[in-house]
């Protein structure tokens, strides 16, 4: 299948395993606190990418390896965490909206850092699914008045990681199998992830909580799909589109923890179609690409 046709197929994957993730992480802290499920989240990835993907490491240069320690901490350590923290104060489906800061940071980041050169078009795209998040953002404000908002920092935070992190893997690690980073990745998280989790007397209260084990189930199905899976199945899209593509998938996200908020009861307002609608609008834009002008 050529790229045209298979970063589509991976966007809407990727829509569907992180637009649900948000109500995952939301479960899980019912039983766990956010630094256990961040920290749960890193160690049970590890084992899982240490069992698919051990044999990947060989392929990863010595050069390479500067870069997935970069990209280990913008795009998956300090994330983990600063969502776990955001949802103790703000619902799955804000979150998921606040996430959408994603590609305009992904763009500044480009522009400034990494000298990317972005359309017109591109820019558009992204302010117009800017605009589209902020609808949904403040139609569900209105519905849920008493959040938290000032922990919406620590999504913006997370959402600048992601943002370098995708302009990183563009520029240093294209070529390297996706799985490889992923694995490269958490081969620096596990340790670290062992050890706050030991700090937070986890393993000491583990078996006698029935709370934590259901929380623990969460994060566990969180870890496979939301992290492991689609990690790989990201990096690649980075790999075979544009940097600004890949990170539009934060835009298309909100669409679907909007969807698990209507099957869990929530009632659906016209500026959240609206939202939506602009979102998709922007998507299109940041993927289109300029005609080249025809000869007679």
């Amino acid at each position: 299948m050529n790229h045209d046709k298979l970063k589509w197929i991976y966007l809407a994957s990727l829509s569907l395993i992180w637009g649900s993730s948000f109500i995952l992480i939301e479960q899980a802290i019912k039983g766990l606190s956010s630094i256990q499920v961040g920290a749960l989240r890193l160690t049970i990835t590890a084992i899982i990418v240490f069992s698919i993907g051990g044999n990947k490491i060989k392929l990863i240069e010595r050069q390479q390896w500067k870069w997935i320690f970069l990209t280990a901490l913008a795009g998956s350590f300090f994330p983990v965490f600063l969502f776990a923290i955001a949802q103790e104060q703000l619902d799955s489906a804000v979150a998921s909206m606040l996430n959408s800061l994603t590609p305009l940071n992904t763009v500044i980041f480009g522009i400034l850092l990494f000298g990317v050169k972005t359309s017109k078009l591109q820019i558009y795209g992204v302010l117009i699914g800017l605009v589209g998040a902020l609808v949904l953002i403040f139609a569900g404000a209105n519905f849920n008045p008493n959040q938290n908002y000032w922990y919406s920092i620590f999504i913006a935070f997370a959402t600048i990681g992601y943002g370098l992190n995708v302009n990183m893997i563009k520029r240093h690690l294209n070529n390297l199998n996706a799985l490889a980073i992923v694995t490269g990745n958490f081969l620096f998280l596990i340790v670290p992830a062992l050890i706050i989790l030991a700090s937070t007397g986890f393993f000491g209260t583990i078996l006698e909580n029935k709370e934590m084990q259901v929380s623990l189930g969460y994060v566990a199905i969180l870890s496979l799909f939301g992290t492991a899976i689609a990690k790989v199945i990201y990096n690649r899209l980075v790999q075979i589109s544009s940097p600004v593509f890949a990170s539009s998938v934060t835009y298309t996200m909100p669409l679907v923890a909007i969807f698990w908020g209507v099957l869990a009861g929530e009632t659906l307002s016209f500026y959240q179609i609206l939202g939506g609608i602009v979102i998709l609008v922007g998507v299109y834009l940041v993927n289109r690409r300029k005609k080249k002008p025809t000869t007679l």
